[in-house]
């Protein structure tokens, strides 16, 4: 058994009377791609913001690449990357500027030559030299991602990745995500969108009402529904049903 990367427990979060998270509990596997699943105002952000050391929580631990997050802040921030839920890149500039931007800001050497091989990497060097103004939504998401992984992070937490993004642009996003782990990146995905959840994670947790109500694999959580009838062929259930099974048809989430 291999220790977790990410270990949470009890963790606890108000803003005024607002009481966002309830003693959320989960941890995440090494190498691996785990989903937060959640309605708008759940508090995955709450949750990632906390992980990465952007908040503080009121209670619980959380411990992330083997470090304390409250105590250990900085080995933490060294440990991983964050991707918000829109991409933040400098659009005067262009793909490969932005790279080597970060490249320098971490010291390393040699930023031309991580850049270039990130442009390779994520399908993005014909468009290297075009100021990033000029690229598409999934493009920029994808030049997002790859300025994340500069310095060799851990782990990454990806907040909602694909919100605003056409479909086209999702299914980029999702091949990117598919080769984070694939070369062992441990990723932490916040997303509302269900199919994202089914087609990425190893692991899908659902957040609601403050609490993690229900943690699985996808086959796991299927097993929260009766079996599927067969008439002429057999309909098995969507994460969708799912999660509306667990939660109820009314949305309580603070």
């Amino acid at each position: 058994m291999t220790t977790p990367v990410i270990e949470v427990g009890g963790l606890t979060k108000s803003f005024g009377d607002n009481e966002v998270l309830r003693g959320v509990d989960f941890t995440v596997d090494r190498g691996s791609v785990f989903a937060l699943l959640g309605s708008n105002g759940a508090g995955k952000t709450t949750i990632v913001k906390i992980l990465s050391t952007l908040t503080g929580a009121d209670g619980g631990t959380a411990r992330v690449a083997g470090h304390d997050v409250a105590e250990q802040a900085r080995a933490v921030r060294e440990s991983i990357s964050l991707t918000g839920q829109f991409a933040a890149v400098d659009e005067i500039l262009s793909g490969r500027e932005n790279l080597v931007l970060i490249a320098r800001l971490r010291h390393l050497p040699d930023p031309g030559a991580i850049a270039d091989e990130l442009l390779e990497r994520f399908d993005l060097v014909d468009a290297g030299g075009r100021p990033v103004s000029g690229y598409s939504g999934g493009m920029r998401r994808r030049l997002d991602i790859a300025m994340s992984l500069i310095g060799d992070p851990q782990v990454i937490f990806l907040d909602e990745p694909t919100t605003g993004l056409d479909p086209q642009a999702r299914q980029s996003v999702w091949a990117t995500v598919a080769e984070l782990a694939r070369r062992g990146t441990t990723v932490l995905l916040t997303t509302q969108y269900l199919d994202e959840a089914e087609h990425l994670a190893d692991r899908i947790a659902i957040l609601h009402g403050g609490r993690i109500i229900a943690n699985g694999t996808f086959d796991e959580l299927k097993r929260v529904l009766p079996p599927a009838k067969v008439e002429y062929v057999e309909k098995q259930p969507t994460l969708e049903e799912i999660f509306f099974a667990i939660v109820g048809s009314e949305d309580h989430d603070a």
